[in-house]
């Protein structure tokens, strides 16, 4: 069995001390690769970093909505710049829309919008980010699918209803759960798990945030993503292999890549 953990932060100081230790324990469960996103450019090059040391990693670059105030006129070709610089650089983000934790909704979406480009130009994926802003998120995708072509990409640590959900599986994207579908109280991201078709399933820890159960409180790592899995193929009626063949698979189509048997 091979399971692919498509969203990590191990870049945060709180793994710095233990790295070898994580990536033991993430091989022992069964992981096999990650997919490491970014917070801002200025992250990269310890992102790279990682990867060199510890192999079986790729990785994003962009600007989080949360960082959005850091946009300035030369980040777009610095974006531009070092995901053209590195083969493993499979993606654009984690880029999107937070509602929950910032007002500057207009220049978050000029962002977006921008990221969006860069993704179409290079011709890779995004990952989104999406918090009580489905509606507008929706409005903004549409709108540039409309003029100037899809972008293919992921609803990442997806939190929406059924409805918004089948919203972003229409436009064509993947959806992923992180270890809050594991939550007693996530009803509404449990129905949501139910409706996502097998062919675009994918799982994430998200880490260090939001341990699932029976990790909750703890540090998140990957390892832990085989906690979301389990959980996810008993909600939804399915082996665990089955489960972590198709998003494995989910996972090597979106983000082209080569995962040795």
């Amino acid at each position: 069995m091979q399971l692919i953990d498509t969203h990590v932060h191990i870049n945060f100081e709180v793994f710095e001390s233990d790295l070898e230790a994580i990536k033991t324990r993430w091989q022992q469960a069964d992981v096999v690769h990650l997919v490491h996103s970014c917070v801002e450019p200025g992250e990269f090059k310890g992102i790279q970093a990682i990867a060199d040391r510890l192999g079986n990693l790729s990785f994003a670059v962009g600007l989080h909505p949360l960082d959005a105030h850091k946009w300035t006129e030369n980040t777009a070709q610095e974006i531009l710049n070092y995901a053209s610089s590195d083969q493993r650089v499979v993606a654009i983000g984690e880029m999107g829309l937070d509602f929950f934790k910032a007002d500057n909704h207009d220049w978050q979406e000029e962002v977006l919008k921008s990221q969006l480009e860069i993704a179409r130009q290079l011709d890779k994926p995004v990952i989104i980010h999406c918090r009580d802003a489905a509606a507008k998120l929706r409005e903004v995708l549409t709108s540039f699918w409309q003029d100037k072509g899809p972008v293919r990409g992921v609803m990442h640590c997806w939190s929406g209803t059924p409805e918004e959900t089948q919203w972003f599986l229409d436009l064509g994207f993947y959806i992923s759960f992180s270890g809050v579908v594991t939550f007693k109280n996530a009803h509404q991201i449990q129905e949501s798990a139910k409706i996502v078709p097998s062919d675009r399933l994918l799982v994430e820890t998200d880490c260090p945030f939001l341990s699932p159960v029976p990790k909750r409180g703890k540090r998140n790592e990957p390892a832990h993503v085989r906690h979301v899995a389990e959980f996810l193929a008993k909600l939804r009626g399915v082996p665990l292999e089955t489960l972590a063949k198709d998003t494995t698979n989910n996972a090597c189509q979106l983000f082209q890549l080569s995962i040795d048997p």
